[in-house]
């Protein structure tokens, strides 16, 4: 596991990628974001989980779930400030941001193959 901290402009020359999940503390479940990097795993071997301030601790416990059921592995975290303008106070205020990267475990499959057989028979037991 890489630790980095970096202290970064907002905005600073990233090209956009389709396997990162910025995550806000307001707008969706935390499962949701859970099931999300669940798929970007499957589709793109790799997740970013990204997050500013008090969103920081659901990246986290999103991480933590995803390596404790076996099906990630920790990559890279980076942690950084970032410069946000403050509507209220009209200034630049430092705001912590992390980012986690997650691989694709090797019992990924076996486990996500192991829960879909489970929601079929489910399923099939349900019509019975």
């Amino acid at each position: 596991m890489a630790v980095e901290t970096v202290v970064a402009a907002a905005g600073e020359g990233e090209a956009q990628k389709k396997n990162i999940i910025q995550v806000s503390n307001t707008q969706k479940p935390l499962f949701f974001y859970v099931n999300l990097a669940k798929r970007y795993i499957q589709q793109h071997n790799e997740v970013e989980l990204s997050a500013l301030g008090m969103a920081i601790t659901t990246v986290v416990t999103i991480a933590e779930i995803l390596k404790n059921n076996g099906l990630a592995i920790e990559k890279k975290v980076l942690t950084s400030t970032v410069g946000m303008k403050d509507e209220n106070k009209g200034r630049v205020v430092q705001k912590a941001k992390i980012e986690i990267m997650l691989g694709k475990s090797e019992k990924f499959d076996l486990l996500m193959n192991a829960a879909a057989n489970v929601l079929l028979e489910t399923a099939s037991n349900d019509k019975e």
